[in-house]
């Protein structure tokens, strides 16, 4: 009764550790549990010491045979892969497409990219990105395909036929329902308006063809979008 005692203590005492031993061979273990009954049988004042001693040399071994699938040269010691740091640039835009998509319903990776050429084109040009991103929200919604009755097409609902010569190094008026030239074209176009027209409101209602509109309902609603996407940011900032 002894001996069976100990060979379920044994076999107890040693579960964890057998699930690890793939590789083992099934003789040795078989030896070492046999050794441990013999042992604890003749011995029943030392059973749980001799119990200890064969989990100790069964762990052991399993950390032997684990070590042996290692490829050489790995190296485990620098801890658990972590996420990539995101500049401070990265974080904004993160957040800002993540605010466009939730309140126009567009697969956040889609606005991301838009947003990423937004602030890429608007650094190049030196046209304010959220003014960009702004005009898209109104004009377009964020669909890059959009086309109006008046043949504005894409993101920032270019007209080809006003803006030809700066479409001509890209192809042509089929080239606006490229996010990039599209966007490149948009910000082209609002830095020559507000330059001509000498502040944001003028040269958003001449974007929109309705310069002289007296109450610029165009220029609101654009301006109101960029107040919307300007709120996300500085709620990033303040949350750093």
């Amino acid at each position: 009764m002894d001996a069976l005692k100990a060979l379920q203590d044994l076999h107890a005492g040693s579960a964890r550790a057998a699930q690890f031993v793939r590789g083992w061979s099934s003789l040795a273990v078989l030896l070492l549990m046999g050794f441990g009954v013999v042992t604890a049988a003749l011995h029943p004042g030392s059973r749980q010491a001799v119990l200890s001693t064969i989990q100790e040399v069964v762990l052991s071994q399993a950390a032997l045979a684990l070590r042996a699938t290692v490829p050489p040269g790995a190296n485990f010691a620098a801890g658990p892969i972590q996420p990539p740091t995101l500049t401070q640039p990265e974080r904004e835009q993160r957040a800002v497409a993540e605010m466009l998509s939730k309140r126009f319903r567009v697969a956040q990776e889609a606005v991301g990219g838009f947003v990423e050429t937004a602030y890429r084109i608007g650094k190049a040009t030196s046209v304010d990105p959220l003014l960009i991103l702004a005009v898209i929200c109104v004009e377009s919604r964020f669909n890059p395909v959009a086309e109006s009755t008046f043949g504005a097409k894409g993101l920032m609902q270019i007209i080809p036929k006003f803006h030809r010569e700066k479409l001509v190094k890209h192809g042509g008026e089929d080239a606006l329902l490229d996010p990039e030239v599209n966007i490149l074209v948009g910000a082209q176009v609002l830095r020559e308006y507000i330059r001509r027209f000498g502040g944001t409101e003028s040269a958003l209602q001449a974007y929109a063809g309705a310069y002289e509109e007296p109450t610029s309902m165009y220029s609101k609603q654009v301006l109101s979008e960029r107040s919307r996407i300007e709120q996300a940011v500085a709620k990033l900032r303040r949350a750093i």
